[in-house]
């Protein structure tokens, strides 16, 4: 029973918690003393610095930027947004017209539509298999997506010059 508790029989009934003793002696235990000192012993070998120690190699250490490119940031930006736009009339007037009769819009076509792809993939992958957290992973991805846009760019050629061409080859699957 706790000295406290048998002072207090009114308050029971107002929602107030009595106080033990135990929780009255570890109140008083934690009070700090004037002559209380940290040595740098109990901080882990570091000198105690008010706001805090700022240590080199940590995440406390400021972000490093990459040197300005005129092919990323706001100049990448406007080129990709350019490109989205010029699909919708380059694909109305694809629609319009046969792949035979305008080989160049066909050719248009099929380049703006593997540089747009391989925009939205390279953001991807920088967003997803990043080389800094996939030092293997991240190069390859790239890598890959490269090689594969340039193999399409030369299969669009290669089937744009020797065969159909893009849209008589949509136009005749439509039919189909």
């Amino acid at each position: 029973m706790s000295v406290v508790r048998s002072t207090l029989p009114t308050l029971r009934g107002l929602g107030v918690r009595p106080i033990h003793t135990s929780r009255a002696l570890a109140l008083h235990a934690s009070r700090t003393t004037r002559d209380a000192t940290i040595s740098a012993n109990e901080t882990g070998g570091f000198k105690y610095v008010p706001g805090g120690p700022v240590l080199k190699g940590t995440v406390n250490d400021a972000t490093t930027f990459p040197p300005p490119s005129k092919s990323h940031g706001s100049y990448h930006w406007t080129f990709e947004r350019l490109l989205s736009a010029s699909l919708i009339p380059v694909m109305g007037s694809a629609a319009v017209s046969t792949g035979s009769a305008y080989p160049i819009l066909d050719g248009i076509l099929a380049v703006s539509l593997i540089a747009h792809s391989h925009l939205g993939l390279v953001t991807c992958i920088e967003d997803y298999v990043h080389p800094r957290k996939n030092p293997v992973l991240g190069p390859l991805a790239m890598w890959a997506l490269r090689i594969g846009t340039g193999l399409s760019v030369w299969g669009v050629y290669e089937f744009n010059t020797n065969d159909i061409g893009l849209t008589e080859l949509v136009r005749r699957m439509w039919k189909a």
